[in-house]
């Protein structure tokens, strides 16, 4: 018998990263994490629980909060503004790609 989780109940729920273990990865302190959830730049998975979990996506935006922090001594209000300009900018991109795909030449 192997170890292979079921393949519907690997669909049913997606791995989580406790608060814990973002702080680590991320570098950022337990305040940092908890005003970036405030300003909306992280997303617990489930804000209702009772201990927070975090999306594995998580991990490079807190890891980019930190490092826009530091490089440019920022407060973290204006570094969530950062992160929700940067993700706007990469969905045009994306859109833009699309567009140019669908576009015969």
């Amino acid at each position: 018998m192997t170890n292979v989780p079921d393949e519907a109940s690997s669909y049913e729920q997606p791995a989580r990263l406790p608060l814990h273990d973002l702080m680590e990865a991320s570098g950022l302190s337990k305040y940092e994490v908890l005003e970036l959830v405030e300003y909306g730049a992280l997303v617990p998975a489930e804000p209702m629980a009772g201990q927070w979990s975090f999306s594995f996506r998580s991990i490079t935006v807190a890891r980019a909060a930190r490092r826009l922090r530091e490089e440019f001594e920022l407060e973290l209000h204006g570094v969530a503004l950062l992160l929700a300009y940067m993700d706007r900018i990469s969905d045009l991109e994306a859109e833009l790609c699309a567009l140019r795909a669908r576009t015969p030449r």
